[in-house]
């Protein structure tokens, strides 16, 4: 698979230059989808903007989406209005934030509800057992409404640049697979200590 094909979605604010996700950009040379506005996170603008870029791609091989926190809900909002999922074969949601906690809403406006429906390709949710913007118990909620394999990645506050993952391997193992599109690897509720 063309590391172009694989697309990184930053949450609220973007992410960082010690993000895991910026790690990878560098690394392996994936594209980050940027957003008009990361400040003020518009849900019907961020789900326009990854139908272009997904629009604007070559149809004869579907994108790998790789999310972070807000970057979860765009995906599971996109997919449930778009009539293009099929060019997404899979996707690595990381952090998924509970948009209808009462502080969440207040901060991110017009993201709530959280989107409950499967989604229609391969995905791996990864959270946090001390995430400060989601219980781990919503996460697997969020993980099972979405037909995902759920990882209990310890704890690691939101999975962000303070939590200090570097370029985080175990996650971009579980990528490999959404890359190749095989049959899945085995099903687990918890990972290694990182």
């Amino acid at each position: 698979m063309n590391p172009g094909s694989v697309l990184i979605l930053p949450g609220w604010q973007g992410s960082g230059p010690d993000h895991w996700q910026s790690c990878w950009e560098r690394v392996h040379g994936y594209q980050r989808v940027e957003q008009h506005d990361w400040l003020h996170p518009l849900r019907g603008d961020w789900i326009a903007r990854l139908e272009d870029v997904l629009l604007s791609r070559q149809p004869g091989e579907p994108a790998v989406l790789v999310a972070h926190s807000l970057g979860c809900m765009l995906v599971a909002a996109w997919a449930a209005h778009s009539r293009n999922t099929h060019r997404v074969k899979g996707a690595l949601l990381v952090a998924p934030p509970d948009v209808e906690r009462d502080d969440l809403r207040q901060m991110l406006p017009g993201w709530s509800p959280a989107p409950s429906q499967a989604l229609p390709f391969r995905t791996v949710v990864f959270a946090s057992s001390n995430d400060p913007f989601c219980a781990l118990g919503r996460a697997r909620q969020f993980a099972a409404a979405w037909g995902a394999e759920f990882i209990a990645a310890g704890p690691r506050g939101h999975l962000n640049a303070e939590s200090a993952l570097g370029d985080w391997p175990q996650a971009h193992e579980k990528l490999l697979p959404l890359m190749r599109g095989g049959a899945a690897t085995s099903l687990q509720d918890t990972f290694p200590p990182i």
